[in-house]
């Protein structure tokens, strides 16, 4: 990514249109919104496992009630994922995802107002389906813009925001809840979620005013770098055909790939939810020093994503790379059982995990474009979006009852890992032709 944003588009100005300057020019205007907003839904996503010790504290909530609440927010998402998208696609990207992005950002600082059980689990399920589509609405839309050989590379910088999420928001969140805790008479937790749902309001508002829903209609384009960026993602689709959602699913590898995206989902929301609370009972430390710590995992993984981006769109296999950084995820879930009591062994093992899942997500969402286009292509990136999604309402529930029944977190820790060797042993050995396929002879 870094070599498709860098320089100037003074040769594309001077009528030197390729590929890689044009490129670059759209990536330049959108990808920093983009960005931006993807952070702030991640942020949106891991904020309640940074609340989650004064939460507890202030509203006496057990562990299952704490999983089973930041699990209902994976339910109310699923549940609207699919409808949104195609809704997306009816009216437009840029419409749809500023109302997204305002009514999420309203229900998450209304968070603040939460006093039991039923409170809490009401407004994830609320944060939930606000938010749902956001993501895969992101996902389809960048199918509109960027050639399949750039889609590595630029769906990575998409994701290294959900990884600033965790370099920069773990210790804001911990400076948050340790330094404005009682202040104006709300806890800490409370300024947490103001924090992260206000923000929201003004994104949407820019995306409105900032991103193009097709590449005709972006005027900052000469009409020969949209013909050229037009027929290069054309050409790319001549052998995929558009679709119906119905015609999607009917795509061999399809629920494949859906099941291989539950499976990562499990050890994605098992880094998100517990990783604080692993280092929280390893060090004994304070909410800042938690915060500082938990950010290591997504500082190596977004290194890790911006790495492979670029090794996958070199080579064009990607199921080889999702079943590596897999592979990766389970040895770091191994060694964060191994060693839940010894914090420096632990962050080491978080780091291996960070690398491994926070990378395999990108790198996962450059298959969906290999079988559909279209209106099969919203909505089936949707619904694979939410049939993986069921992996955050499996994770936190599972790990929290494991807790609570056994005292450790450590054999759900073993059981996620096994199932991230499945993962990659299914994109391995059980893919279709048509996603084997190198992007490099597109």
């Amino acid at each position: 990514m870094t070599a498709a944003l860098s320089g100037s588009p003074a040769a594309v100005e001077a009528g030197a249109v390729t590929e890689t300057s044009v490129v670059r020019k759209v990536a330049w205007r959108l990808m920093p919104l983009i960005m931006i907003c993807y952070m702030f839904a991640f942020f949106d996503r891991i904020n309640i496992s940074f609340a989650k010790f004064q939460l507890q504290s202030d509203l006496g909530f057990s562990n299952v009630a704490y999983g089973l609440g930041a699990s209902m927010f994976v339910v109310g998402y699923v549940i609207f994922e699919v409808p949104s998208n195609l809704m997306l696609y009816r009216v437009g990207a840029r419409r749809w995802i500023a109302r997204i992005m305002i009514s999420w950002g309203i229900a998450t600082a209304l968070m603040i107002f939460i006093r039991s059980e039923w409170h809490f689990y009401a407004l994830r399920f609320v944060i939930g389906a606000m938010e749902a589509g956001f993501a895969p609405g992101i996902l389809y839309y960048l199918t509109l813009w960027f050639p399949a050989s750039h889609r590595g590379r630029i769906t990575s910088f998409m994701f290294v925001a959900s990884a600033f999420s965790g370099i920069f928001g773990a210790p804001v969140a911990g400076l948050i809840l340790g330094g404005l805790n009682g202040v104006g008479g709300l806890a800490g937790w409370q300024w947490l979620f103001l924090a992260g749902g206000l923000p929201c309001l003004v994104l949407g508002l820019l995306v409105l005013t900032r991103l193009d829903d097709r590449i005709a209609d972006a005027r900052w384009l000469s009409e020969p770098e949209k013909a050229l960026l037009s027929s290069r993602i054309a050409h790319h689709n001549r052998e995929i055909g558009d679709h119906s959602l119905l015609g999607a699913i009917r795509q061999p590898g399809f629920l494949m790939i859906a099941l291989i995206y539950f499976l990562l989902q499990i050890g994605s929301y098992g880094l998100n939810f517990w990783g604080p609370d692993l280092i929280k009972t390893a060090s004994g430390g304070q909410a800042a020093s938690v915060g500082f710590l938990t950010a290591i995992p997504y500082i190596c993984g977004a290194i890790s994503m911006v790495v492979i981006g670029r090794l996958s769109d070199a080579s064009g296999e990607r199921p080889k790379f999702v079943a590596g950084l897999a592979i990766t995820a389970a040895l770091g879930f191994f060694g964060a059982g191994l060693f839940d009591k010894h914090i420096v062994p632990l962050m080491f093992a978080l780091a291996l995990l960070g690398a491994g899942i926070v990378a395999s997500i990108p790198t996962f969402w450059t298959l969906p474009a290999k079988l559909v286009t279209g209106v099969g292509a919203a909505g089936g990136i949707a619904l694979i979006n939410t049939l993986g999604q069921f992996g955050g309402i499996v994770s936190p529930v599972m790990v929290g009852w494991v807790k609570d029944l056994t005292g450790s977190t450590t054999p759900a820790l073993y059981g996620i890992g096994v199932l991230c060797l499945v993962a990659a042993g299914l994109a391995l050995f059980a893919m279709p032709a048509s996603l084997r396929r190198s992007d490099r002879a597109a």
